[in-house]
């Protein structure tokens, strides 16, 4: 229950909205202690397990950039495995780990003198199983990534063997048994900086606006994709307003049209990530209008009226009931 919009939003922010505070410090610790358990694989002599560059692991996914919302089901780590006297080589976009002058625990995982990518994986898969608490592994449905499932705790951790590149990229598993690049520091530095220049406000509106669009939204946008959006939309402002209600009305009025247009990568890879269809982009767009429009008389009843209830009731009708009533 509330009696202003502002705190409408901060009640909702706290109750369903941001992770709880308790479970985040839980998984961090959770994850540190999985980082200690991985580093020792390559030490299990039975194992035969790749050898490590620990120095080189890295958290990332909305949990590492702390965009994510309630509720935790699932961490995203890379694990960097060491070269070896490996080589890479780059065809299109489609890199090819060499092995004729790498040590055997690669050469094992090889076809004809090249790294098989699925073969990393599996290898991660079945070593998970030395791992304390351990209580299910399974592949990740793109054949990316390891899940991992830890007794009592209700996220997973989806573990993505990596290698570190000499111009600085990350090599990680595509789905044809070969390597594709990335670089999600990139994606870390750019929420970071970008919420640092807007006076922290950036974190809070991504994770409102995702409430929306995982909840009534009615074509749900691709986690990362959306977070672009949203930093693509505070890029056209010169600061974010200190009243979130105002900038997610804006938001709105931007998604409705920028959802047709190119969403460039930032780390400058994979080109396009806007690979939703045009029936999918139409149906946002609309959403995104009929949302505009119940945020903008909801601004107008609190501004200009001075009724509280009503605006409040107007953001519960485009965030749903979760979204405290007014008091």
């Amino acid at each position: 229950m509330a009696k202003t919009v502002n705190s409408a939003f901060g009640e909702f922010n706290r109750g369903y909205v941001n992770l709880d505070p308790e479970r985040t410090t839980k998984a961090n610790a959770s994850r540190d202690w999985l980082w200690a358990q991985l580093n020792k694989l390559d030490s299990k002599e039975d194992l035969n397990f790749p050898l490590i560059f620990d120095e080189k692991n890295i958290k990332f996914g909305s949990f590492a950039r702390k965009t994510k919302i309630r509720e935790l089901d699932d961490i995203d780590l890379m694990f960097c495995l060491a070269a070896n006297g490996a080589e890479y080589t780059l065809s299109g976009s489609t890199y090819y780990i060499t092995t004729p002058n790498a040590g055997d625990r690669l050469k094992n995982l090889s076809d004809s003198g090249y790294l098989n990518s699925r073969k990393v994986v599996n290898k991660l898969k079945s070593a998970l199983s030395e791992i304390e608490h351990y209580k299910s592994a399974e592949l990740h449905s793109r054949g990316e990534a390891a899940t991992l499932s830890l007794q009592s705790y209700e996220w997973v951790y989806d573990i993505v063997p990596c290698f570190y590149t000499t111009k600085g990229l990350y090599l990680i598993p595509d789905c044809d048994g070969n390597w594709k690049a990335t670089d999600p520091r990139i994606d870390q530095n750019l929420v970071t900086e970008t919420n640092q220049n807007h006076k922290g406000r950036l974190l809070r509106l991504i994770r409102t606006l995702k409430y929306w669009n995982r909840h009534n939204s009615c074509c749900t946008i691709g986690s990362y994709l959306f977070e672009q959006i949203v930093i693509n939309y505070t890029k056209t402002k010169a600061e974010l307003s200190q009243w979130i209600d105002y900038d997610i009305t804006n938001f709105f009025s931007y998604l409705s049209k920028q959802i047709f247009y190119t969403v460039n990568d930032p780390k400058g890879i994979q080109g396009n990530i806007n690979n939703l269809t045009w029936d999918q982009q139409k149906s946002i767009s609309d959403k995104a209008i009929w949302a505009y429009n119940k945020a903008y008389d909801a601004v107008y009843a609190e501004t200009q009226e001075g009724d509280q209830k009503k605006a409040i009731n107007k953001w519960r009708e485009i965030f749903g009931n979760n979204f405290p009533a007014y008091e």
